[in-house]
C-alpha cells in the first residue's frame, strides 16, 4: 500500500496544527511545501469535516489572525493516518534490506570470483 499524496499532506497539517496552532495558512504552506491555495482548501476541509476547529479574532487594524485546532476527531484521524505511515515505511524498509540483502550476496559472489581470478584460475 502506497501512501497517496494527499493524505500525505493531511498528516503533515495535522501534525503541524497539533505542534503550532498559531501559524498562518501562508506559514504552513511555507514549512508544508504547498502553495497556499491548497493549505487554504486542506483548511477548508479540515474544518467542515470536523477535524478541525478556526478560532478567528481581531487584531490591531482590523486584520484576523486565525488559531487552528485539534478537535477529538482530528487527533484521531492524526493517529490513524500515523500507524498506516508507519506499516507503510515498516514493508519499505523489509524491501530495501532484502535488495540489500540481495546485493551483498552478489558482491560477495563477485569478490569470491574476483579472487580466484587474482590467483590465476580460470572463471567460466
Amino acid at each position: 500500500m502506497n501512501i497517496a499524496p494527499d493524505q500525505e499532506i493531511l498528516y503533515r497539517v495535522l501534525t503541524l496544527l497539533s505542534r503550532e496552532s498559531h501559524l498562518s495558512q501562508r506559514e504552513m504552506a511555507r514549512q508544508i511545501g504547498i502553495s497556499l491555495g491548497k493549505m487554504n482548501h486542506f483548511v477548508v476541509d479540515l474544518s467542515r469535516k470536523g477535524l478541525i476547529l478556526v478560532h478567528r479574532t481581531s487584531t490591531s487594524g482590523n486584520r484576523m489572525r486565525c488559531r487552528y485546532l485539534l478537535t477529538p476527531s482530528g487527533l484521531e484521524e492524526k493517529a490513524s493516518l500515523a500507524l498506516n505511515f508507519l506499516k507503510a515505511k515498516i514493508r519499505e524498509y523489509e524491501k530495501v534490506r532484502e535488495q540489500i540483502r540481495e546485493l551483498a550476496e552478489e558482491v560477495g559472489q563477485k569478490e569470491s570470483l574476483m579472487d580466484l581470478e587474482a590467483e590465476g584460475s580460470k572463471v567460466v
